[in-house]
């Protein structure tokens, strides 16, 4: 079967087709490897020693190609592009470094998925988690080497701020049934959009249906970037005054819940988190069940 990208529908962009955003996202536990995404065949055991469509273990896919074993890289929840294989390997190529990315979906509770506070340089709406006690949502968790880390540090800031979320408070259960003890997650520095009766607007779905919400609530925002959604993701991905403009007008409709939910999990530490350093939590894996 062809794995690629394109053949899987997968090579949407964000960044370049606005309207897009998020993406389709990994669907089943793969490995995103340069233009192709490969199936992994879920093991009760720690992510590097499930089966690669390839033959052996996922780490020894990943060491065959020069590139470093899951153990020594840091899980990170994507509530937004973050979870496409497509604007993942994009993000990446851009800026010279090795596509090759575990992507596993994983449910996570008490997290939900909102619209951040602000107009990203592309022109859409971009999503952000939200603390929702009760919702269970199916999120998915990326793998990366350090230096993909911080590539995407430097792609989310200063809009963006990265926490470590509590496997403790927030139950993350991968496929084989581990629950993970921690990952970082980004959160929008902007806020969350909450629009309508001071609940938030439900983000990461359909882009064009957000923003033609969001123009049909205020006759500012219509002016200023309507009267479609495709007439905003022009006018606001192509000056920065505009959208400056309109992330000022949701402040001022009184849109904008602040973020503070996610300050009390900011990683302020000079020690990035591995997945060695994050053990299972217990009686969530059989014991001796491999390593990460």
């Amino acid at each position: 079967m062809n794995r690629s990208l394109a053949a899987l529908g997968l090579d949407d962009v964000a960044a370049e087709r606005p309207l897009v955003y998020p993406g389709r996202p990994a669907t089943q536990p793969s490995l995103l490897a340069q233009d192709e995404l490969l199936p992994l065949d879920v093991r009760p055991a720690r992510l590097g020693a499930w089966q690669a469509e390839q033959g052996g273990t996922l780490d020894d896919v990943l060491m065959a190609h020069g590139q470093t074993p899951v153990g020594r890289r840091h899980p990170v929840i994507a509530v937004g592009s973050n979870a496409s294989p497509g604007q993942v390997r994009h993000k990446l190529l851009r800026l010279g470094l090795p596509v090759f990315v575990p992507m596993v979906p994983v449910r996570v509770e008490g997290i939900g998925v909102g619209c951040s506070g602000h107009i990203s340089p592309a022109g859409y709406v971009a999503a952000t988690p939200v603390v929702a006690p009760g919702t269970t949502t199916t999120l998915v968790v990326t793998w990366l080497d350090g230096r993909q880390l911080k590539a995407v540090d430097d792609t989310e800031f200063p809009d963006y701020r990265r926490a470590v979320l509590p496997g403790e408070e927030f139950a993350m259960t991968m496929p084989s049934g581990e629950r993970l003890s921690g990952a970082y997650i980004y959160f929008s520095a902007h806020g969350t959009l909450a629009p309508v009766g001071g609940r938030p607007l439900p983000g990461g779905g359909d882009q064009a249906a957000i923003l033609a919400g969001l123009l049909g609530r205020s006759p500012r925002l219509h002016e200023l970037l309507g009267p479609d959604p495709e007439s905003w993701v022009e006018r606001a991905g192509g000056d920065t005054g505009t959208r400056a403009r309109g992330t000022t007008l949701f402040g001022e409709e009184g849109w904008v819940l602040p973020p503070d939910d996610f300050v009390p999990y900011l990683d302020e530490s000079d020690t990035l988190r591995r997945y060695d350093d994050l053990p299972p939590l217990p009686g969530s894996l059989p014991s001796g069940s491999g390593t990460g």
